[in-house]
């Protein structure tokens, strides 16, 4: 029986999880008593647990997620699943991006990214029936052209870690080989966590109540909404019974300039004088600020400058390639990339999943590593993905200023495009964090100087809350237009270790 939960949680956050448990035994679950139960006949269930940064949306949703799991729930990743189960309880945690993904999963939590879920993979029947035998759910199969010895590299690997694509991969096998496809889930699932719900759309979110009968949305309502919503965001339209908002945890916030900043923003009264001020004063009592007069272009390889406007990205990225020497008509491997989408037609709908599948979704941070054998192709690192290294078929757009067509290094006939990304908008950087983050004050004081407001709050306001939270450890405030020169070349050693790069192209026209 878990009738406590593990930590002592404030006020909110302790009604917060006795709403949220209240609605979770009316799909099956009870985590006060620690058991699953029959599901109740209803409506899909939907709730929003929103609040600030620092507020504890984090820490509630790994206690959940635990509870959840002691209770004998089982988690679905986004891997193989292997056979249902009348009385099988799931819980998937989810997010918008590969990178919000990863975030969560350095903390303990095991998420995967909402495409994960709403596309599974097909396996080949042969590795299926591996598959099984890896979770205990079959005997030890024969696999003709596989030796024995692979077979032992993939149980001894699934030991340690549970992944089927991991554990097939240990046994030398690339994803070509063993997943036969994509399609669009069938089966509902019984309870999703959505992280960094602020990012949802509208059609996003009629996707996921189609799978989920239990939905909990985990949102900072003070972050910026999608494009095209008019600064609304899912789960404003909440009626109170559904919302549970959580208030500033001030004995984990303590001492944290970074979210001390954060949290003046929500002053009415405060002007971005007043606000550049704080970050004056902030910066000379801790370190953990920073008041830069220039770029730190050593950073910009892994932790994208953060700006407002479209052009102000593309002349620091322009800085930042010249100061490495880049030419125009090729990459060097080390750069940064934004995958902009993918570029295929409606008959390539299945390799569109796949590409999407192994975490090229708008709004990817990839690594440049070289060319691919084939030409058009990209050697590319998947910031966040569980299987970083891939090759596929890219078309490469650098932007330069005051020029309306970008110039393209190489690029297939069609496949994943990809804008550089030494810096990104304050936009695209939502749900994302690094350790460092340098956020271009110009940009946000010329935002302040438009006087836009949205949802009732300046422009200015939001930007800055979103830029300064994508922080870690260190918040640069940059306060000049100039860039420091890189002490050190572009590279990809500091790029953890994966297998060989699976080889992703269409089976037809080279995509």
């Amino acid at each position: 029986m878990n009738s406590l939960p593990a930590i002592a949680f404030s006020e909110d956050q302790a009604e917060a999880h006795d709403r949220v448990a209240e609605l979770l035994r009316g799909v099956g679950v009870d985590i006060d008593e620690g058991v699953t139960t029959p599901i109740s006949e209803g409506k899909a269930r939907a709730m929003a647990l929103v609040g600030r940064a620092g507020s504890g949306k984090t820490l509630l949703l790994a206690e959940l997620t635990r509870a959840v799991t002691e209770a004998g729930v089982e988690i679905v990743s986004g891997d193989w699943e292997g056979k249902r189960r009348k009385d099988r309880r799931t819980l998937a945690i989810l997010a918008p991006t590969n990178k919000a993904a990863s975030v969560l999963r350095s903390r303990g939590v095991p998420a995967t990214t909402i495409h994960r879920i709403l596309y599974t993979p097909v396996y080949a029947p042969e590795y299926e029936a591996i598959a099984e035998w890896l979770a205990g759910q079959g005997e030890r199969p024969e696999v003709a052209d596989l030796p024995p010895s692979a077979l032992d590299r993939a149980y001894a690997f699934y030991q340690t870690q549970k992944s089927i694509p991991g554990a097939l991969a240990a046994a030398g096998l690339r994803g070509s080989d063993f997943i036969a496809g994509w399609k669009r889930r069938d089966d509902p699932l019984d309870i999703g966590f959505v992280d960094e719900s602020s990012m949802l759309d509208e059609k996003q979110f009629e996707d996921l109540q189609e799978i989920f009968p239990a939905l909990v949305l985990f949102g900072d309502p003070a972050q910026l909404a999608p494009v095209g919503q008019s600064g609304a965001m899912v789960f404003d339209s909440f009626p109170a019974p559904r919302k549970c908002t959580l208030h500033r945890v001030h004995r984990q916030a303590q001492d944290n300039p970074i979210l001390d900043l954060a949290h003046a923003l929500g002053d009415e009264d405060l002007s971005f004088e007043s606000f550049e001020r704080m970050v004056e004063d902030a910066a000379r009592r801790d370190d953990r600020v920073v008041l830069a007069p220039r770029v730190n272009a050593d950073l910009m390889a892994r932790s994208p400058v953060l700006v407002w406007r479209n052009k102000t990205r593309v002349r620091l990225i322009t800085a930042f390639r010249a100061a490495h020497g880049a030419p125009d008509h090729e990459l060097i491997p080390g750069e940064p990339l934004i995958c902009d989408g993918i570029e295929l037609p409606l008959k390539h709908r299945k390799r569109r999943i796949e590409l999407e599948a192994k975490g090229l979704i708008k709004g990817a941070q990839v690594v440049f590593l070289g060319p691919g054998r084939k030409p058009g192709f990209s050697r590319l690192h998947v910031i966040g993905a569980e299987d970083p290294r891939i090759s596929v078929a890219s078309i490469i757009k650098i932007e330069k200023p005051d020029e309306e067509e970008p110039f393209i290094p190489f690029a297939a006939t069609m496949g994943a495009a990809f804008l550089h990304g030494a810096a990104v908008t304050i936009h695209k950087a939502q749900g994302s964090q690094w350790p460092e983050v340098q956020v271009f004050a110009p940009d946000l004081w010329a935002a302040a100087r438009a006087g836009r407001v949205e949802a009732g709050i300046p422009l200015w306001k939001r930007l800055a809350y979103v830029a300064i939270t994508r922080a870690e450890t260190r918040l640069h405030w940059v306060t000049r237009y100039a860039l420091a020169r890189p002490t050190e070349a572009l590279g990809t050693a500091d790029l953890a270790a994966a297998p060989a790069p699976l080889e992703l192209q269409a089976e037809e026209d080279g995509a």
